[in-house]
């Protein structure tokens, strides 16, 4: 989908380049490719050089020709061929050549380093990730990681907007499947109806969404648990639903899980609820600009364990979202930061019983002046379907 040059966001990016005396960036994650051209590669086999002052190198394959056209703010989009029968090596190696050749003249080059994870191309199946040679063709390479971050954290108008899509689109199919919940529909039922509408109503969305893709764990009731895949339970009346689900949009991402009930809610969970909801609502009203990122995990915690589960949840309780579904900041107690206005969250406290059962809520939440704003419509907690 073709968006205005987001020079606010660019801009931010050249001046903390200067603050690190780095003449360019050579970027090869698909989430920092999209990120620096807004161009999102079928199967990652693209890469940005991205100069301090001067336009941008966007490489990709031929066959992207037609998608960079549109989609790409750089007009420097360089092309490799998938296939060469000239040169049989894989179509990375031709990538690289075509980044060593765009960076050659820059003396202090930034490289991803220090990169933990990225997002994958929209082909996602099977995302590309980076090669020994990849980090040996540029040897003088600074760390580049930590300055993307940095950029990355805080959201333009933009990028708030993007992930408003996303949001749109996730709490909408909440609503379709809320109203085709039945008793004895399996979990992987029940991630079908989401995933579909996802994909089929998502893509072309008000006409801003070129592609939407949908990643979900669906679990009924004591199929419920901290990491476990879906499967083939019923949705059982009186038991909640828990949907851990994921909107790509063009790039942007929204995370959310959010819980569903056929009938009225069993009195154990209810009670869970409730418990969980005081915790999930004090943490939200502890996100301010300049608050304590380490205090809000100590928080969270905390409170789940005075409601019975110390320990507990395993999983993060907060973090980034943008051009991945999980990216910095990652709040927790063994680091430091404090929250900016500009930054989106996932916030996502959860208690699991032991066997099997539990709750957990999560929603996206821009930091503001004032505190925060709740990016999804589809609300918290557990939510009846329509009888």
């Amino acid at each position: 989908m073709t968006w205005p040059k987001d020079d606010a966001k660019l801009e931010r990016v050249r001046a903390l380049m200067a603050d690190e005396e780095l003449d360019a960036l050579v970027v090869r994650a698909p989430d920092n490719v999209l990120y620096l051209t807004n161009f999102w590669g079928m199967k990652g086999y693209d890469a940005c050089v991205f100069p301090r002052e001067g336009d941008p190198v966007l490489i990709t394959i031929e066959a992207s020709e037609e998608d960079a056209a549109r989609m790409a703010w750089t007009g420097d989009v360089r092309l490799i061929r998938g296939y060469d029968p000239e040169d049989p090596r894989p179509p990375l190696a031709r990538t690289l050549d075509a980044a060593v050749a765009a960076a050659r003249d820059y003396e202090r080059v930034g490289l991803e380093l220090s990169l933990g994870t990225q997002a994958s191309d929209r082909m996602v199946g099977e995302p590309t990730t980076f090669t020994s040679a990849w980090f040996d063709a540029f040897p003088e390479a600074a760390d580049a990681t930590p300055l993307l971050v940095r950029a990355r954290a805080r959201k333009t108008a933009q990028e708030l907007e993007r992930l408003r899509l996303a949001n749109e689109i996730a709490a909408t199919a909440m609503e379709h499947v809320r109203g085709l919940l039945r008793p004895g529909v399996k979990e992987a039922e029940a991630a079908a109806l989401w995933q579909g509408f996802v994909h089929a109503e998502g893509t072309g969305w008000r006409g801003k969404v070129e592609l939407a893709l949908p990643f979900s764990l669906v679990w009924a009731g004591r199929g419920i648990k901290t990491f476990t895949a879906t499967g083939d339970l019923p949705v059982v009346e009186g038991e909640p639903v828990l949907f851990e689900i994921w909107v790509c949009a063009d790039g942007y991402w929204a995370d959310h899980t959010k819980n569903l009930v056929v009938g009225e809610l069993r009195q154990d969970y209810a009670e869970l609820e409730a418990a969980l909801m005081e915790v999930y609502e004090t943490a939200l009203r502890r996100i301010r600009p300049g608050a304590s990122m380490a205090d809000l995990d100590r928080t969270v915690r905390e409170g789940i364990a005075a409601m019975g589960y110390p320990g507990q949840p395993t999983h993060p309780v907060c973090h980034g979202v943008g051009a991945r579904a999980h990216e910095p900041p990652y709040p927790h107690q063994a680091g430091g930061g404090e929250f900016e206005e500009g930054m989106v969250l996932a916030v996502e406290p959860g208690a699991y019983w032991p066997g099997g059962g539990g709750l957990r809520v999560e929603d996206n939440f821009h930091v503001t002046a004032d505190g925060v704003e709740r990016l999804s419509s589809f609300p918290d907690g557990v939510v009846a379907c329509p009888t």
